[in-house]
């Protein structure tokens, strides 16, 4: 009985006949047909932002397309309930969403290898960075990652600079008494070794944080300085190219396996090192309209001079020390020879060589 009405009445009928407590085996019967595939894809970012707008929503209407309309990519950002940033790996992992787009250091500790292109001063662009990470995935992360997922790509962002609101920071000597916040146990132990004191804060409460007075500037590339509106309570910005974060993009193995070959090369030749390349040239383009806002508004922004660079990083070499030293006694007994290929592939992408 529940089969016929099934095929007459359709599937909003099915799903009123389970809701009453009748069983509808019709509803799940056969293959499923092609159209059907849905892929759910999350990330802890606004809807608006670049990684959405020029990234996600683009990739997922290129699948469409690559498979005749086969696959439908259904996206949740920031703010929907697969939105929390410290979730992402765990929702790909158990299968609650197919797809995540995460950063590395939430929760802290976690992927410590990969951490360490996060280093002050190793990279100044995402281009190096991303290209870096992908290049030695297969070597040095791979294992980092659990058996559950497919890695899709890794990537970073430009380098961070140091915003202020009141004092303005030319040079290492200028950052001594300043509270600034900070991304990661990486740049605590910089800002430390500078004189500053680093202060954990979520960037949506940055903002605040600046215009009370209760910190006195923020490590950040020039995407957040935009988007949460930054360059309202800061005044100064030096382009001190300190530090990076990195991203991972995940996929559940099992729905990978899954899925029909041509959507797997779908997948396949629109992610890895087809996907790396793209990051440079991404986040330029995100990171412009920080600049272009602060620049309207009138913010001095200064750069660090090759002299002065040179000076911060020969200060910065025992915080490096350290944390390797750190990461040694944690495990990672190859962490200065994955710290020297990192600084020699970073080098070849930014024309160091």
């Amino acid at each position: 009985m529940a089969p016929i009405l099934t095929r007459i009445l359709g599937r909003a009928a099915g799903a009123a006949l389970l809701a009453a407590g009748l069983s509808v085996p019709a509803l799940h019967a056969g293959p499923a047909h092609a159209q059907d595939i849905e892929l759910k894809l999350s990330h802890f970012l606004p809807p608006g932002h670049g990684i959405q707008r020029d990234w996600l929503a683009p990739w997922a209407d290129d699948l469409a397309r690559r498979t005749n309309g086969k696959v439908k990519v259904t996206i949740y950002p920031g703010g929907s309930p697969f939105g929390n940033p410290a979730r992402q790996l765990e929702q790909a992992v158990s299968g609650v969403v197919d797809i995540a787009h995460g950063l590395r250091g939430l929760p802290a500790g976690r992927f410590p290898r990969m951490g360490i292109i996060e280093f002050p001063f190793l990279v100044q662009t995402a281009n190096a960075a991303s290209r870096t990470l992908w290049e030695m995935y297969p070597k040095a992360f791979a294992g980092e990652f659990p058996d559950s997922v497919k890695v899709l790509a890794l990537h970073a962002h430009n380098a961070g600079l140091i915003h202020t609101r009141e004092k303005q920071v030319k040079g290492m000597d200028d950052l001594k008494g300043l509270r600034i916040r900070s991304p990661s146990p990486q740049i605590n132990a910089m800002l430390q070794q500078l004189g500053a004191t680093p202060v954990g804060l979520p960037p949506g409460e940055v903002y605040e944080n600046l215009q009370r007075g209760v910190i006195d500037g923020a490590v950040f590339p020039w995407d957040p300085i935009n988007s949460f509106r930054l360059f309202e309570v800061t005044k100064y910005h030096l382009d001190a190219r300190s530090y990076t974060a990195s991203f991972y993009f995940v996929m559940n193995a099992k729905k990978y396996d899954s899925l029909p070959a041509d959507v797997k090369k779908a997948i396949d030749d629109t992610t890895g090192a087809a996907l790396a390349a793209k990051f440079g040239d991404w986040w330029n383009a995100w990171d412009a309209p920080g600049l272009e806002a602060a620049t309207k508004k009138g913010n001095v922004i200064s750069s660090l001079s090759d002299a002065e660079r040179s000076r911060w990083r020969d200060a910065l070499k025992p915080t490096i020390d350290k944390l390797l030293d750190d990461l040694e006694k944690q495990g990672v007994k190859d962490a200065r020879a994955l710290y020297a290929e990192m600084q020699q592939r970073v080098a070849k992408y930014e024309g160091k060589r």
